[in-house]
């Protein structure tokens, strides 16, 4: 017990990294009902153009403090034109088309990305390191923060204040509400929608790229891999939130994150499961979380914010 304060904060670090991502999801698919299953690379590939910048535009030498807000905006372009892109090239067109085809297209967008930066970016083919905010830890009684965790610390609720103001107070983000509730009406309005899908894209890939920088600082290193699982964590969370629910996705994030920090620390030490609490079944028990959330609450924990619109 003694650990699990810092068991705590480690799970809502994590689950803070989720629910960046899983705002991408939820705000999609709230708008357009669609999943957009290649969100995770566009995680994957805002940590990539952060790196981009770090190593191949800014002079050696340059300080983590000066290079950080150039990466963090090296990332979101990165992130919102492959966002912005897919939307206009590749689920536009399929707007109206049956549910199954722009699913699909969305899978074959996930791994087209994936290869595309295995193949061209130098040395994508294994594992690279990115760079570290200088500083030791921080301890705060018996909890131990990392300095590349004090990031997501910072970054998290801001993100979340600054998109809740959006939406609630400027005229996009009440274009955005309306056309989530009844896209037909929004458009006899007055309201642009094809903008305001667009907008919902750049708005979830600019968070997805903050968390794809923040997954860096925590772990030190990227991978063109990296997008995949955490992206279906993210898509997870967004789910136990409830899907369309801003809110409940960064609050999905952080019962996820809570949930399978506390399984893998704790599991091994029940008589008889210790092989069920390695790091190796932490994806497993996330999963496990989700199905027994689609059982008993499927509308998640928050409540769906989908409109009707059979």
């Amino acid at each position: 017990m003694n650990e699990l304060p810092q068991q705590l904060v480690n799970g809502l670090l994590l689950g803070s990294m989720y629910g960046l991502v899983a705002i991408g999801y939820t705000m999609v698919y709230g708008i357009v009902q669609l999943i957009n299953f290649a969100h995770g690379e566009i995680f994957m590939t805002g940590a990539f153009g952060a790196l981009t910048v770090y190593l191949y535009i800014l002079p050696n030498g340059t300080s983590m403090w000066i290079a950080l807000p150039l990466m963090l905006i090296g990332a979101a372009l990165v992130s919102t034109t492959i966002a912005v892109g897919a939307e206009r090239f590749a689920y536009r067109p399929l707007r109206n088309a049956p549910r199954l085809a722009p699913l699909i297209t969305a899978i074959g967008l996930s791994l087209a990305l994936q290869q595309a930066v295995w193949a061209w970016y130098p040395h994508a083919k294994s594992a690279l390191t990115f760079p570290e905010i200088p500083g030791g830890p921080f301890h705060i009684g018996n909890v131990t923060i990392q300095t590349g965790d004090i990031f997501l610390l910072v970054v998290a609720p801001i993100s979340m204040g600054v998109l809740a103001y959006f939406v609630m107070k400027t005229r996009t983000g009440r274009g955005m509400q309306a056309t989530a509730q009844d896209p037909d009406t929004a458009k006899l309005m007055g309201i642009n929608t094809d903008r305001i899908i667009v907008v919902a894209f750049a708005l979830g890939a600019i968070f997805a790229a903050i968390g794809g920088v923040a997954y860096g600082l925590k772990y030190g290193q990227i991978d063109f891999r990296m997008g995949f699982i955490l992206g279906l964590k993210a898509f997870t969370a967004a789910v136990l939130g409830g899907i369309g629910n801003i809110y409940g996705a960064m609050i999905g994030g952080v019962v996820l994150g809570i949930a399978e920090t506390l399984a893998t620390a704790y599991i091994a030490d029940i008589p008889g499961m210790d092989q069920f609490g390695s790091q190796s079944w932490a994806d497993v028990w996330a999963f496990v979380l989700l199905i027994l959330v689609l059982l008993f609450r499927p509308q998640g924990l928050l409540g769906e914010r989908v409109a009707d619109r059979a």
